[in-house]
């Protein structure tokens, strides 16, 4: 063999046997890549088959290795980010399931046998679903489980004894589901447990000594056990809606690094407040209908974490410290409904701003701070000196809510009263009509109208809440009734609401209460879950116990509720009572979910009534009113006369013909009043220019602020259009729209009047000279308000509204911040196929959408992509184009795509805001994404914009770019613009009013332009 065969052989030898090196290698590697054990995988692959669920497989490869991918990653398990979702632990070649999570997918039906084999769980989390019938004896085969949640979902039978066995469990949730019987006395073995939540999850019985943490509306009886009082660390502790019995064990006093307490509704026993003396650490203290007697301890002053307390419905006597007021923390005091006495403290805290003393015994005059601003006061039922010149500040009529309600005491002057409770006013499809009640109220709050006929009284505050809110709306049908809207609004309360009938001719009534349920869905299975339960009472009768509406109706969210009582008025007054015990679930479908709800009020005689049933005349007194009468009889006989020959047979004017077929009419104002008020509308009262004429500032005799919209002669808004304007605004009446309080109508003069609101338009908050510096929870609560105003135009009022001009300058805000859609002169009004081909378009450059601005084709998703870019102004502080930037930045909307791409979107953020929420700004500028899609069909309606941003469906992901923002800027400019200047020459042009940014008229539209100029959308 020559040496250079020798030499080939030798090296096809050496790269024969790396082959095999190699081979081996990978194969160990292979060997040694761990897998899932093939039984846990049968038996997770079974479990989602039959609950039909599948997860995301770009992170969790589901139909290959499940022990793969996220699964690996112990971090992901509890951020939310994959759903459903499990977490393996690896050891040598076997990889085992140790967490699983199912949450909130809507999952229905019961829970497999299969599940309770996989014994290496440590972690199993089943909320929110609709998951039925019993836990197996066999959940004592997941001995290592450390924490398990069956949270939100319909489980039946008794708990089983074998939650006894699984003695590393720390925390354990069957809270909101259909439990019966006791719980377990071998819950004992549990001695690691840290958290045990079974509220409104229908065990009942004695309380096991075993018990810990949170008991909430449950059916659990007898005493609280003494032996609570040796958990020395125990800091946070619910007993809410039980039929527990008092007293409040002594032993409590030991808990001394308590910080949340919650007792309520005990029977029996009387207990003092003695047993809190050492707690110093509490910020949450509520005992409210716990039978608490005594007086508050005088060194309440000391306990300076406490930010909330609520003693109310209680026994309790004395008077209220004045160090309790002085507490540097707290924020809401409830104290109503005792027999305390004396006099309010004279000085209050900076942070105190929620106040409930009503019904208690308390005199004496006011002190200065009553006349605060932002302070939730309520004063009813006491004994208090009313004077004008100390309580400026507090809303009017609280004299007629004193003690014994002495307004028209003795001489009723009304035989009946209809309440929309928490909306606008309606008339009935049988007559009756329900006076509006859309008054702000909050945690501690009161109401009179102003003809003294009825009044409402709300307390408490939503547990966990950051968003309060006192009345609910929804875009619902109702199938049972021929009025729907009257249970599209509804006042809710987190404790107690009162109604007050006042100045009734005594005798018997009948009063309806109406009822639907619109926070809770049945449609959606575990929010079906959710039970909201309230007493009710009638002139301090209770009339219903554990009233609960779903029940009512059949189980259905679309049916209503009517409830009718006969009541004795004898004292011309009636008083209607809807009280929570505790009872119901607190949080479905999310927290504040409970309380009372109540949609219309109203009250007719059982008897022929005397009284004439009409407010007190403003006129002059009796006596001056019949001298007037005697004397002027044959003058006013003259002048009729007179009238009749001069004026009778003259044609009507276009006032008289404009006012017709207006089915609310507004106040008239004289033009001399107006006049006056805005000093001869002086140049220094000028609020602004719109587009149709100057606002001015004014003052009216009676001391009210208005603004006063003056018509310029030359305006397009002519007669008929005024008219049109004075019915619309008249018809519809929400918190979120700016209020008329009436109009004038002289010669040419053509003024409408509106409320004032202190701190002007949106636009100027955010980007103007004296802008102001809006924190984020403003914005968040400024967009909401908004979305809801819109909401209400677009499907809730009785006359559908497209506002067609929303943008921030038609934004007001008042004292409190809440934004009111302000200017309908531009509104349009429309039939029920919600759309339109409009011959003018009226808006603004940059709000405009594009089927608008080319077609002039309306519908009320061109007021949602205005509301889009709004919603991005809100977050961004800034103008939706800005020519000062450069590039993308310059337009608003295309810089938030760039952003929203690049998973950027925070740094949209204004700049002055040193504190958000990251998943807030996330879910406005989702919407507001969504709001601003180039189709209407791509972009939601009103009311699930409000769902997305009040948390009640989640913010659908983007995942179009607007192809508004991705042709146009790869067009030769040229001819773009040449094709614009040809449609321009065949339409008349775009012309513009004396406000500049508004796009006045486009006269008949070209129906084939289907690429809207750029500038016109993005501003």
């Amino acid at each position: 063999m020559s040496r250079s065969s020798a030499a080939r052989h030798l090296l096809v030898l050496g790269s024969f046997a790396i082959l095999v090196q190699l081979l081996c290698v990978a194969n160990a590697q292979n060997q040694s890549q761990p897998t899932t054990d093939p039984d846990e995988a049968r038996i997770l692959n079974s479990i989602f088959r039959q609950w039909g669920i599948s997860a995301n497989q770009a992170q969790w490869n589901l139909s290959g290795e499940l022990c793969s991918g996220v699964a690996l990653d112990a971090t992901v398990f509890d951020s939310g980010t994959s759903n459903p979702i499990i977490t393996c632990q690896c050891e040598n070649s076997t990889c085992h399931i140790t967490q699983l999570k199912v949450f909130a997918l809507n999952v229905v039906g019961v829970i497999p046998d299969a599940l309770w084999n996989l014994t290496y769980l440590t972690n199993l989390d089943l909320r929110r679903n609709h998951l039925t019938g019993p836990l197996s004896a066999s959940i004592g085969n997941l001995i290592q489980m450390q924490w398990l949640s069956f949270g939100i979902n319909a489980l039946s039978g008794e708990v089983p004894q074998e939650l006894g066995l699984l003695t590393d469990l720390r925390s354990l949730s069957i809270t909101s589901n259909n439990f019966s019987g006791p719980l377990p006395s071998n819950l004992g073995n549990l001695l690691r447990l840290e958290q045990l939540y079974i509220s409104s999850s229908g065990v009942s019985g004695d309380i096991p000594s075993t018990f810990a943490r949170s008991a909430s509306d449950t059916e659990l009886t007898g005493k609280i056990p003494d032996f609570i009082g040796n958990w020395s660390k125990l800091n946070t502790l619910r007993f809410e809606g039980n039929s527990f019995d008092g007293p409040i064990p002594p032993t409590f006093a030991n808990l001394a690094s308590m910080k949340e307490l919650r007792i309520n509704g005990l029977s029996n026993g009387s207990s003092t407040l003695e047993f809190i003396k050492d707690m110093k650490s509490l910020s949450i203290l509520e005992l409210r209908n716990s039978n608490i007697s005594g007086t508050i301890p005088s060194n309440i002053g000391e306990y300076q974490s406490l930010k909330q307390l609520d003693l109310s419905f209680n026994d309790i006597s004395g008077q209220i410290p004045d160090s309790l007021f002085n507490l540097n923390s707290i924020t809401h005091l409830f104290l109503g409904n005792n027999k305390l006495n004396g006099t309010l403290p004279t000085q209050k805290g900076p942070s105190l701003l929620n106040i409930d003393v009503s019904y208690n015994n308390l005199a004496g005059s006011f002190p200065s701070w009553v006349n605060e601003q932002n302070l939730q006061l309520n004063l009813v039922a006491n004994n208090f000196t009313i004077e004008s010149s100390n309580n400026s500040g507090l809303p009017s009529g609280l004299n007629c809510l004193q003690r014994n309600f002495p307004c028209n005491r003795g001489s009723g002057r009304y035989y009946n009263f209809g309440i929309k409770c928490g909306g606008p006013r309606i008339t009935s499809s049988d007559g009756v009509v329900f006076e509006r009640d859309d008054e702000i109220l909050g945690p501690a709050s009161y109401f009179v109208t102003d003809t003294n006929r009825w009044a409402v009284s709300n307390v408490g505050y939503f547990a966990r809440n950051n968003n309060p809110q006192y009345t609910k709306n929804s875009s619902s049908q109702f199938t049972n009734t021929l009025d729907s809207e009257l249970f599209q609004t509804a006042r809710i309360s987190a404790s107690s609401l009162r109604y007050y009938g006042l100045g009734l001719e005594n005798g018997n009534y009948t009063v309806s209460l109406q009822f639907a349920e619109i926070q809770i869905d049945d449609s959606i299975p575990w929010q079906s879950l959710g039970r909201r339960i309230f007493d009710i009472y009638v002139q301090g009768n209770r009339v219903f116990k554990d009233f609960n509406i779903l029940k009512e109706a059949g189980g259905s969210s679309r049916q209503a509720v009517k409830k009718e009582i006969t009541a004795q008025v004898s004292e011309n007054y009636l008083e209607i009572h809807l009280f929570w015990a505790g009872k119901g679930t607190c949080c479905i479908p999310d927290h504040g979910t409970y309380g009372p709800l109540i949609s219309a009020i109203s009250a007719t005689p059982n008897f022929k009534p005397t009284v004439s049933n009409k407010p007190p005349s403003s006129s002059k007194n009796r006596t001056g009113l019949i001298v007037g009468v005697i004397v002027g009889v044959g003058v006013v006989s003259f002048l009729f006369l007179a009238a009749f020959f001069i004026f009778g047979r003259r044609p009507k004017t276009n006032e008289d013909e404009e006012l017709q077929g207006i089915d609310v009419k507004p106040y008239t104002f004289s033009y001399a009043e107006l006049k006056s008020a805005t000093e001869e509308f002086n140049p220094a009262n000028k609020l602004g220019e719109g587009g149709f004429g100057p606002v001015y500032k004014g003052k009216l005799n009676d001391g009210r602020i208005i603004a006063v919209k003056q018509l310029s002669v030359a305006s397009r808004q002519g007669k008929s259009q005024f008219v049109t304007e004075i019915a619309t605004i008249s018809a519809v009446q929400h918190r979120n729209l700016v209020k008329l309080h009436g109009c004038c109508i002289e010669a040419d003069q053509r003024l409408l009047v509106y409320e004032y609101l202190e701190n002007k338009s949106l636009d100027q908050a955010l980007f103007g000279k004296g802008s102001l510096n809006l924190n984020w929870q403003t914005r968040y609560d400024i967009c909401l308000g908004v979305a809801r105003g819109l909401a209400y135009l677009h499907e809730e009022s009785r006359l559908r509204i497209v506002h067609r001009d929303v943008k921030a300058s038609n934004i007001l805000l008042d004292s409190a911040l809440i934004p009111k859609i302000s200017d309908f002169g531009l509104a349009k009004l429309y039939d029920d196929t919600k759309t339109h081909i409009s011959t003018r378009v009226a808006g603004t450059i940059g709000y405009l959408a594009p089927e608008y601005a080319m077609r002039g084709h309306l519908t009320e998703k061109t007021d949602v992509f205005a509301f889009g870019v709004v919603a991005l102004e809100v977050v961004s502080g800034r103008p939706n184009s800005d020519s000062s930037l450069e590039g993308e930045e310059m337009y608003l909307l295309e810089w938030a795509w760039r952003l929203y791409e690049n998973n950027r979107e925070v740094e949209l953020v204004d700049s002055n805001i040193l504190e958000f929420d990251e998943e807030e700004v996330k879910n406005v500028i989702g919407v507001a994404l969504l709001c601003t899609q180039t189709y209407p069909m791509q972009r939601p309606s009103m009311s699930r914009v409000v769902a997305m941003l009040s948390g009640d469906t989640e913010v659908s992901r983007v995942t179009s770019k607007p192809g508004y923002l991705t042709d146009w800027r790869f067009d030769d400019i040229t001819s773009f613009m040449s094709d614009q200047a040809t449609r321009a020459n065949d339409t008349s042009h775009y012309t513009t009013s004396t406000n500049t940014s508004t796009v006045a008229d486009i006269e008949n539209p070209p129906e084939k332009a289907t690429k809207p100029m750029p500038h016109n959308i993005l501003g």
